[in-house]
């Protein structure tokens, strides 16, 4: 199908069942600038500014302190070198992750894609490097019907331009619980392991390589996808994800 025929198709769509905002279930009204959130819900989305931890990319909130430590990666002894993200992961995009994730809402990416527009810094950040999504281990993928970080790294890639594009360089060869209720030190033990360089792909030292997850929480995942990708020769290493929280 066209452009034009998807965007006369997404149109009529719209018309029959109009689209409704994934935080409040309200309608969302035409003409702004996301399709599955509403104008109030939109301008509760909480962009990350400078000044932020170089390391897991949580905004510092009053004066800003050189080497300061910040409280929400400061046990993770990262095998990266910087991380970025969005915006913090409440409200209207903490549902947009949600939908995403479990609630086969791959409709959303276009607000994802509309977020990461507005986020100049992380866009100036990754453009022009291999972005590579954090992998889900192929049951939960075929349950899903996709990977969530791919998604999101589409959209990033899309976002950023400038060659920027998905590296798809990482599996997951352990089938391991879910992360969600699990404090840090068990996510480190848990992630033991789980991940190894995708069969044929290789990795050019020389390239900018970021990771890209649709969330920062306790930074354990990212951390041991960036020490399988450094093991397999990736020294540009750095981070992006949707959200932090």
């Amino acid at each position: 199908m066209s452009a034009t025929l998807q965007r006369l198709a997404s149109g009529w769509a719209d018309v029959v069942f109009p689209p409704v905002c994934v935080d409040c279930r309200g309608l969302v009204e035409d003409g702004g600038p996301y399709r599955h959130l509403c104008a109030r819900c939109a301008s509760r989305l909480e962009f990350i500014r400078a000044p932020h931890c170089p390391t897991c990319g949580h905004p510092y909130y009053g004066a800003a302190e050189e080497g300061r430590r910040c409280e929400h990666c400061v046990t993770l002894e990262p095998a990266f070198r910087e991380g970025r993200a969005a915006v913090l992961l409440k409200g209207p995009a903490r549902a947009l992750v949600l939908a995403l994730k479990y609630h086969g809402g791959e409709y959303v990416r276009e607000d994802v894609a509309a977020v990461f527009r507005r986020a100049p810094a992380l866009l100036a950040f990754v453009r022009g490097a291999q972005l590579v999504p954090v992998p889900l281990h192929p049951r939960k993928e075929r349950e899903r019907g996709y990977n969530q970080s791919a998604l999101i790294a589409a959209c990033l890639a899309e976002a950023a331009g400038g060659g920027t594009r998905p590296a798809p360089l990482l599996r997951r060869v352990l089938d391991t619980p879910t992360q969600t209720a699990l404090d840090r030190r068990t996510r480190q033990e848990n992630l033991k392991n789980a991940f190894a360089p995708a069969a044929g792909g290789t990795l050019n030292p020389a390239l900018h390589y970021i990771l890209v997850d649709d969330v920062f929480t306790t930074g354990s995942t990212l951390n041991r996808c960036a020490a399988t990708l450094r093991r397999a020769g990736a020294l540009k290493l750095d981070v992006g994800t949707f959200g932090h929280g």
